[in-house]
């Protein structure tokens, strides 16, 4: 699937992942700052993103990925007390799945280690792997990266479901 993701994700580098391009009912993005209390909005950001599209079946698995990129982010990419909101963290609707991306400031790629199954950390990338469809990452021009991960909408219909507040 890596490289049916790639070709699937192309349009996206395109400019589509611009938080002014993305609407309600195909993407959304939020800005984090560097905190512990980001992984948590991160987590809740997600939910209500999917619940909005009615994707309840992908809930648990896409606040867990996103929780994880977010701590990646922040752990290994932003220097501990940087200002402002130097993650990104997007959720985009593109055909048949559902994309969550994190984008930071490092150009450092991601590193999926072996996981140690007794250790408290270590297993992040290896969790994004086992809940994803596939994952990967892309330097972005200037500076930085963005992190991704795929997620197969449950019906496979590809179809916005629009629900009214």
């Amino acid at each position: 699937m890596r490289a049916e993701a790639t070709a699937v994700l192309e349009p996206l580098w395109r400019g589509v992942l611009a938080p002014e391009r993305l609407t309600a009912e195909d993407g959304a993005t939020c800005a984090l700052p560097a905190g512990a209390a980001s992984v948590r909005e991160a987590r809740h950001f997600t939910r209500d993103a999917l619940e909005c599209w009615q994707l309840l079946a992908l809930h648990d698995a896409m606040e867990l990925v996103a929780s994880e990129l977010v701590t990646n982010a922040l752990r290994y990419a932003v220097p501990l007390g940087t200002p402002g909101t130097p993650v990104r963290l997007s959720l985009v609707r593109w055909t048949c799945r559902v994309m969550c991306a994190v984008q930071d400031p490092s150009a450092v790629p991601p590193i999926a280690k072996d996981p140690d199954y007794v250790a408290e950390t270590g297993r992040g990338l290896h969790l994004v792997d086992c809940f994803s469809e596939s994952w990967g990452w892309r330097p972005l021009s200037g500076a930085g990266k963005v992190v991704w991960a795929l997620f197969h909408v449950p019906d496979g219909s590809g179809r916005f479901v629009h629900q009214a507040h």
